[in-house]
């Protein structure tokens, strides 16, 4: 610590110094006129030596220097790329005085001067004019990539940005994955739209809500768990093909695969059903896949290959990866099992319930290809429509792919009757002592709309987070997610009681 406050003092000197002269470290612009990858490319076949004649204005952060007498060199980080910056007394030798004075690594400069190859062959700039352009008060990390404290670089992520291209590569592919999902469902007709974060009433998912107080109204509201109970009140208002882009926050855990905000899209499709959804699906993630050229992808000691995809009904994924008829079991026999396999079940379970929890432990970690698992428990599918030809099962599937939950999506419940009967079947499980997580509350407005009439609809929704996990590699939800959420840490905790 005491070598930083040394650094940080020594750098607040030169600031000061610097305003004594007239000259400004933190200025408001600087005119750009190219990149570090433009310049690489533009002059690749320039000589060793070999100067251009072509003024050009760049701009980034240092993040490597070196002075040697009469020559200096300094890499510079732009959004595309590092870039060589050399400085050489016979071309400028204001320009070479400024930076072995003023400059540090993790300040911001901008450079004027031509191309330029070195001895050693690297394409730079020759510099013949400097600017500072932002001073960096507190070193960057020497040692980056040494950092055994992964949370430190979530918590300092623009750190970690800096100091690891392959961390901002993610990101860059995060928004191309998103940009190829908009652009997929633009082709087919649908209209991307903003439904409420803030919710009288939360619902569309099983999960826990955080809560907050609206002054002004003088009630709770809720932070949204899922935007589907509003987007399905603009079906029935007449938009046929609506999705929405949307922040969703569940008052859960936090792992390898959950953060307690994170980003899903759902889509509506008026007049299909699951079995639509599913080809439509499939579709997409192909193209998303191909669009980001992903084939195969390893993760977690695992292989997914996205071109080989299968279809499983919920009893036959119990048969082929656990042995069990759950058809045949009654509900004490499922408990049984359970209880055998340690698996918890929550009091006041129903059987769907129960099926739910042991298909999570005894079936979900085989589904390592996408895999889509149909017909679920009419008793966790309250939004969902009952299934055609079995009774007690409603249609609906969830996706899986490296063995967790992708999406999840159903031929939606559009009978208000119905619906109104398993609202009251949630109140009464509720009642029983099931969680947030398992008994969902009734929005008694979605069942007004949905007296008015909604056509056969099929709906989607698909966690973003999860899919560019897999598409990137990574292990955990934390390493797709800017800023992840993590817990304070001690001294902040102790500054803020005090």
């Amino acid at each position: 610590m005491a070598r930083i406050d040394e650094i940080t003092k020594a750098r607040i000197k030169k600031i000061e110094e610097l305003r004594k002269k007239g000259i400004e470290p933190y200025p408001y612009s600087f005119d750009r006129n190219a990149y570090s990858i433009e310049v690489k490319k533009k002059y690749e076949k320039l000589k060793q030596n070999e100067l251009g004649k072509e003024i050009l204005k760049v701009a980034g952060r240092v993040v490597a220097r070196r002075q040697l007498g009469n020559i200096a060199f300094c890499h510079i980080l732009d959004d595309k790329g590092k870039l060589q910056i050399v400085f050489e007394k016979k071309h400028s030798k204001d320009a070479l005085d400024f930076f072995n004075t003023y400059i540090d690594v993790g300040d911001f400069i901008g450079i004027e001067g031509v191309a330029y190859r070195t001895k050693r062959g690297e394409i730079s700039v020759m510099a013949k004019k400097i600017m500072l352009l932002s001073k960096s008060i507190l070193p960057l990390p020497e040692k980056w990539h040494g950092l055994k404290d992964v949370e430190e670089r979530y918590r300092k992520r623009y750190l970690d940005l800096i100091a690891n291209p392959e961390v901002k590569e993610v990101f860059l592919k995060r928004a191309e994955i998103i940009n190829a999902i908009r652009e997929f469902l633009n082709a087919k007709g649908y209209v991307e739209v903003d439904t409420p974060i803030l919710q009288e009433v939360y619902g569309g998912a099983a999960a826990r809500p955080f809560i907050t107080f609206f002054h002004a109204l003088k009630q709770n509201f809720f932070l949204r768990i899922s935007p589907e109970l509003y987007l399905k009140r603009l079906v029935i208002g007449g938009f046929e093909k609506v999705y929405e882009i949307a922040r969703n926050f569940r008052n859960e855990g936090i792992d390898a695969s959950h953060n307690p905000e994170f980003t899903m899209i759902e889509f509506y499709e008026a007049y299909r059903d699951y079995n639509y959804m599913a080809k439509l699906t499939e579709e997409l993630i192909k193209y998303v896949a191909k669009k980001v050229g992903v084939n195969k992808v390893k993760w977690k000691g695992k292989e997914i290959d996205f071109g080989k995809w299968q279809k499983l009904t919920m009893q036959e994924a119990f048969k082929k990866y656990a042995k069990i008829d759950i058809a045949e079991l009654s509900e004490k026999e499922l408990k049984d099992i359970a209880e055998k396999n340690g698996i918890e079940i929550p009091k006041g379970a129903t059987k769907g319930i129960i099926i739910d929890h042991l298909f999570e432990e005894l079936v979900q970690p085989h589904l390592v290809n996408p895999t889509f698992i149909l017909d679920y428990p009419i008793d966790i599918s309250p939004l969902t429509k009952k299934h055609r030809s079995k009774d007690g099962w409603v249609e609906r599937w969830e996706l899986f792919m490296g063995g967790i939950e992708i999406a999840n999506a159903y031929s939606e419940l559009n009978d208000p009757i119905d619906q109104e009967q398993r609202f009251k079947q949630q109140e009464e499980a509720r009642k029983k002592g099931l969680s947030e997580e398992e008994a969902w509350p009734s929005d008694y407005g979605f069942l007004e709309a949905l007296k008015y009439g909604m056509p056969p609809c099929g709906g989607v929704g698909i966690g973003i987070d999860r899919i560019v996990m897999l598409l990137t590699g990574a292990n955990s939800i934390r390493d797709v997610i800017l800023f992840p959420h993590l817990r304070r840490k001690e001294k902040q905790e102790e500054s803020e009681e005090k």
